[in-house]
């Protein structure tokens, strides 16, 4: 199994920064993919930005130029630095993970608890 926790969420004012973390902790061979996804009230779980080993990163338009993503795969850590935040970003943010315990086991998708990130003057 593989635990994920976030940090760094809270209560920022239009046009200030926030820098997300998720550390990956458990039985982990390789975590190829690591993401961040958020959720407002009433709507669907959304993309908002994927990096996959070696190098490649994702990013859903509405934050494209704005959050970046990157990791420390000494640390199973993935970051979420957002800049220039704006209310509708306002959500709470999931880190998302498709890891394999062993060389040999199927990649499966784990979920962390979710970190309230709210944007408001």
């Amino acid at each position: 199994q593989v635990r994920l926790v976030e940090s760094g969420g809270g209560l920022v004012q239009p046009g200030e920064s926030l820098r997300l973390s998720c550390v990956a902790s458990g039985s982990i061979f390789s975590i190829p993919t690591m993401a961040w996804y958020r959720q407002t009230p009433g709507n669907q779980r959304e993309f908002v930005a994927r990096t996959v080993t070696p190098a490649s990163t994702f990013y859903a338009d509405s934050v494209e130029g704005r959050f970046t993503i990157s990791r420390d795969n000494s640390q199973n850590t993935v970051y979420l630095q957002m800049n220039s935040l704006k209310p509708e970003d306002t959500a709470v943010y999931f880190c998302n993970a498709i890891a394999q315990w062993q060389p040999v086991a199927p990649p499966t998708n784990y979920w962390g608890q979710g970190i309230q990130v709210t944007v408001s003057s």
